[in-house]
């Protein structure tokens, strides 16, 4: 701490005398007042920075309000010699015995000078900007918590007449057009918005004044739409001058001509429907940078749903040179110890999506939708006038298909959005009326990408569909036996983790590959890239059985799939690993139905056998054809299964909005009956080293790559056995001890389920 100098002291004393009201001290100099922020200065830049972020959606009242009056507290005498007090600076302001809250002030003046439902909403905003949008019955932050103080002494007194009149006197925002034209916005959505713009520039200006450096790397060396169009133009015809004359290539041209010319076409809502090896990643990014630059959109924003993908997809758009900067990778496993300014840039980035383009998973984005925490909001506002890309559009976890298309939908309708659905298997998502099922939250209109999805799917298609034994149960040793007489490499899709470790045992040992979720990120990501190798011309055949996660996206190329019989988008996106790039006239899907199958595939594939009869294998992978079954498979779970938690309910209703519950509610993984566990792989003893060493924060970032999820019942067994402890510095991080349940092959295998053990190898 810097020392006091005479003169300071007495510039302390003048400011104090002269009631300069604070909103921050300096880091660097916490005894010199004279270098703190002025509070009115705050309220300001605040305010002008929440009205440029409200801007695309016409709310620029709003964010200024909240913005001017979101620290009205601090003028309180409490707060300001809570300030001197903490950095041992002598003041005599009176002030009265109880603790300091300086959140409500401004939702307390808002309630006494405005209507009621602006006044309420300002409320949420306000009271909320630290602890986050409440529930509407809390009785501390929410809004039903300021009518009984709605004549608050301090206000209306003591703090009020320290409020200078010309912060205090505020026109009353009028009720935008998004909230007035027909149909209108949603108001709980409206109240998040804010809350974003809100919260994003509380923390901005805070940082400014805390830390330029920050501010700088922040601004530095944007590059806009138009220059990544031109370098994206020039990697193109690079690559499509070398590449073969191929059917399949030139699918994937046409694909993209497509792409850029309906990319000229007014916002809305597209699909582009293209079956898998058709080009669709490179060919969204023209459509995406072509319709951004022609109608003025900030950013492109890609929602995919496994990291696995993510990694893959930003890794095609890092190779792109000048690309590099411009892409931000906002996922949980991504992490690193590098401290350059690059590196900490993006960092910073993430914490808004103030970046060109970025890629994240669905579950960031669809649950930052529904957050009410502010350091998840916080990126919101960024998300309005973009282009925002949902890949694999088919893997909305049906439970939460309805929020989740609400979401979109409003994002589109009010907020500047362009969504595009991209996917080989397109769920039906528009309000019109198809065969018996009605989805109220869908889009009015789809605008396909590519002009004859049915005609391009039979272009590109390049499997036979078998039934395995006319769809008989069939065990494991019999699948065994029916993989090996196949010759050639084949890949195996299962619906359980059990059933995928005990077929690899089934199959020749040195020529068989176990991929599953038991396995941690990095040794999946490690096997992947073997498989691929392993994959060469001239090798022997090669068995790999798996779990769904190889089916959405990943890159693998087999002669042979077998499929478990599960929804028709599974098994087309299974499909979609054999003959990927056409190198023969024909690949073979075999489906096969297992003698057990799991509770929450039966439903799904129960209706996928009457799509799987030989008269309709034909046709079983058009567009035509997910559109029947979708409409019957929503039909099937009802409207309410579509939205399990209620959320859409949580959040309707008269200003009356569940904001905490429903983010507590909407959670597309539903991991409340599992722990994530730390396993023993790669560099992951080390990293735990330097966590119980040195308490890295970014270390368990990186952790979060060496860990798998295992059910509570299994951790309780691990614990008892001495397989694995609770990190006792850190509560409820778990590591495994021992590599007796954790193998190179299968990754980990629960007790019970293994014949050894005892514990062969202590890390820690």
């Amino acid at each position: 701490m810097h020392a006091r100098t005479k003169s300071e002291s007495s510039t302390a004393q003048r400011s104090v005398a002269q009631r300069v009201f604070y909103a921050h001290t300096h880091p660097d100099y916490p005894e010199n007042p004279c270098k703190w922020q002025v509070l009115e200065d705050h309220l300001r830049r605040t305010a002008e920075l929440a009205r440029e972020f409200a801007e695309p959606f016409g709310a620029r009242d709003w964010a200024w309000n909240a913005g001017l009056w979101h620290d009205l507290g601090k003028y309180s005498a409490k707060f300001q010699k809570k300030l001197f007090d903490a950095n041992g600076i002598e003041c005599h302001l009176e002030t009265q015995p109880g603790k300091v809250i300086h959140s409500q002030a401004g939702g307390h003046l808002a309630q006494q000078v405005f209507h009621d439902q602006v006044a309420r909403i300002l409320c949420w905003l306000i009271m909320g900007h630290h602890a986050g949008l409440a529930d509407y019955s809390s009785d501390k932050t929410g809004a039903k918590a300021l009518e009984p103080k709605m004549r608050s002494p301090d206000v209306s007194g003591r703090i009020l007449a320290n409020i200078p009149e010309k912060i205090r006197r505020q026109a009353e925002p009028a009720i935008p057009e998004l909230l007035r034209k027909e149909p209108p916005a949603d108001v709980a959505f409206f109240v998040r918005m804010l809350f974003s713009c809100l919260v994003d520039a509380d923390f901005l200006d805070t940082e400014a004044f805390m830390d330029k450096d920050r501010k700088r790397l922040r601004e530095k060396g944007r590059l806009t739409i138009d220059h990544l169009l031109q370098l994206f133009d020039k990697h193109m015809a690079a690559l499509c001058g070398s590449a073969q004359l191929t059917d399949v290539n030139r699918v994937r041209a046409e694909v993209l001509a497509q792409c850029r010319a309906k990319a000229q076409l007014e916002p809305g809502v597209f699909s582009l429907t293209v079956p898998t090896g058709g080009g669709k990643t490179l060919s969204s990014l023209a459509f995406a940078l072509s319709h951004a630059k022609r109608w003025g959109k900030r950013r492109i924003i890609y929602v995919i749903p496994y990291t696995s993908i993510i990694e893959q997809t930003a890794q095609v758009f890092r190779e792109i040179s000048g690309f590099a900067d411009a892409v931000l990778e906002h996922h949980s496993n991504v992490a690193d110890d590098d401290e350059r300014k690059e590196t900490i840039r993006r960092r910073l980035a993430a914490e808004n999506w103030d970046a060109p383009i970025v890629v994240t998973t669905a579950v960031q984005f669809f649950e930052s939708v529904y957050a009410c925490r502010t350091s998840r909001c916080r990126k919101l506002h960024n998300i309005a006038d973009s282009v925002v890309i949902f890949d694999e559009a088919q893997c909305l976890p049906p439970a939460y298909v309805r929020p989740c298309v609400f979401a979109i939908r409003e994002f589109q309708r009010h907020y500047g959005v362009t969504a595009v659905l991209c996917t080989a298997t397109q769920p039906v998502l528009t309000r019109a009326e198809k065969f018996d099922f009605k989805f109220r939250e869908g889009f009015e209109n789809v605008v396909e990408i590519t002009e004859d999805p049915d005609g391009l799917a039979a272009r590109l298609s390049r499997v036979e569909v078998v039934r395995h034994a006319n769809l008989l149960p069939v065990g494991l040793p019999e699948l065994a036996d029916a993989i090996r007489t196949e010759e050639q490499s084949v890949l195996c899709i299962v619906n359980r983790k059990r059933d995928c470790r005990e077929l690899a045992m089934l199959l020749p040992e040195d020529r068989t590959v176990h991929l599953s979720t038991n396995m941690c990120a990095v040794h999946r990501l490690s096997v992947l890239d073997g498989i691929r190798e392993g994959l060469g011309a001239d090798r022997p055949p090669l068995y790999v059985v798996s779990t769904s996660l190889v089916e959405a996206g990943v890159d693998l190329d087999f002669p042979v799939v077998y499929r478990a019989l599960a929804g028709l988008d599974s098994i087309a996106q299974a499909a979609g690993r054999c003959n990927r790039e056409g190198k023969l006239s024909r690949g073979k899907t075999v489906v096969f139905l297992p003698e057990t199958q799991p509770d929450y595939v039966s439903a799904a594939a129960s209706l996928t056998t009457a799509y799987v009869k030989p008269e309709n294998l034909a046709d079983i992978f058009l567009p035509k054809t997910f559109d029947r079954y979708f409409a019957e498979r929503f039909f099937q779970l009802g409207s309410e299964a579509l939205d399990e938690q209620g959320i859409l309910k949580l959040l309707g209703g008269n200003l009356d909005f569940y904001f905490r519950t429903a983010a507590a509610q909407f959670r597309l993984i539903d991991d409340d009956w599992q722990l994530p566990l730390i396993v023993p792989y790669g560099e992951a003893p080390a990293l735990v080293g330097k966590l119980i060493d040195w308490g890295a924060r970014n270390v368990f970032r990186k952790l979060q790559r060496y860990t798998v999820n295992v059910a509570t019942q299994i951790m309780r067994e691990l614990l008892d056995h001495g397989y694995a402890h609770e990190l006792g510095e850190y509560p409820g991080t778990y590591y495994l001890d021992t590599l007796a349940v954790y193998t190179e092959k299968f990754g980990f295998v629960p007790p019970g389920e293994t014949d050894s053990l005892e514990p062969t190898a202590t890390i820690i």
